[in-house]
């Protein structure tokens, strides 16, 4: 922690510094703009942020959701102490596109996903289904705290992990199984049954005896449950396309930082940027979430009775 420690001066009009910063703006920048130093301008912006609610706070306090469909990811952190970079575990509401809370752990091992579901359930989320990659940790951990909900594992990374092993992009001889798997299997799944004759349409026209593409074909018989669990849940998604978005947007971010000093200093700056990411009017969504475009994420989630939060900097929009 930085022994300088900025004290933010309330009867004063001070810009406030966290927002442009999270946004994008370098501390020296943000020195130079205010008349401070490049030091002043880390100082003052940790500062602030530590004035800021917990994210998961807002959550609790102030939100309701409905769909239940969430969708998990992680980003990994470079944090100094650590020899490898840490994972930080955050979890969408995929109808609102709230970011309900986050977790910078150790390890992307059962113990934090355990810690994960059980602060999921204390909020009391009507969780119907978990999107997410293939993670077995994940899978024990939701199996464990909410036994009866499915996993929807991302179809996008499922196929294109399919595509590695059978190297499509470099060589050709897999390349009409891999079509006619994507189309038969994935792309016109209705049912169980007609999945089970798609499986043995590939499995007798496609495979020619070779055992790199059954054992494929037999993989995606057995883990039908959590490829295919979308059909059960209206409006679920196939793939974790959304949190991919919010990954871009951290992963910029993260590289300008390049790691933090210390895991309290990390904890803060993820904070702050997942409730800027909730207080950010959306300007690109298309399609069925076109009408969250001029809104933020925390507006789609607050409850109507709800008083919006104190959020150093930001004021309460229009309802």
């Amino acid at each position: 922690m930085c022994r300088h420690w900025f004290k933010v001066d309330h009867r004063k009009k001070d810009p406030v510094l966290w927002i442009p910063h999270i946004d994008g703006i370098p501390f020296r920048k943000l020195g130079d703009e205010n008349d401070i130093s490049g030091k002043q301008a880390y100082t003052r912006v940790f500062a602030e942020l530590k004035l800021l609610p917990q994210n998961l706070d807002i959550t609790r306090q102030y939100c309701e959701y409905s769909s239940g469909i969430l969708i998990i990811d992680g980003k990994y952190i470079k944090v100094k102490g650590f020899k490898h970079k840490i994972p930080f575990i955050y979890a969408i509401d995929y109808e609102t596109h709230d970011i309900l809370f986050g977790m910078l752990v150790s390890a992307e091992d059962k113990e934090s996903f355990l810690t994960f579901f059980q602060t999921l359930k204390a909020l009391e989320y009507p969780l119907q289904i978990v999107v997410a990659d293939d993670r077995s940790t994940l899978q024990i951990a939701l199996k464990q705290v909410y036994p009866a909900i499915p996993l929807q594992l991302c179809l996008n990374h499922y196929l294109e992990n399919i595509r590695k092993v059978l190297q499509v992009r470099t060589e050709t001889i897999h390349h009409h199984f891999f079509n006619s798997l994507k189309k038969h299997i994935f792309d016109e799944y209705e049912n169980d049954q007609k999945l089970n004759d798609a499986l043995h349409h590939v499995l007798t026209k496609r495979c020619e005896n070779n055992l790199l593409r059954q054992t494929i074909v037999m993989d995606i018989s057995r883990r039908r449950k959590e490829l295919f669990a979308y059909k059960d849940v209206n409006n679920c998604p196939t793939n974790t396309n959304l949190i991919e978005l919010f990954n871009s947007h951290f992963n910029a971010r993260l590289r300008s930082l390049k790691g933090f000093k210390t895991q309290e200093h990390a904890k803060l700056w993820l904070n702050g940027l997942m409730i800027r990411r909730r207080i950010k009017p959306f300007t690109d969504c298309s399609k069925k979430f076109k009408h969250l475009n001029g809104k933020c994420s925390l507006q789609m989630s607050i409850k109507k009775q709800a008083e919006w939060p104190e959020i150093l900097g930001v004021k309460a929009p229009e309802r």
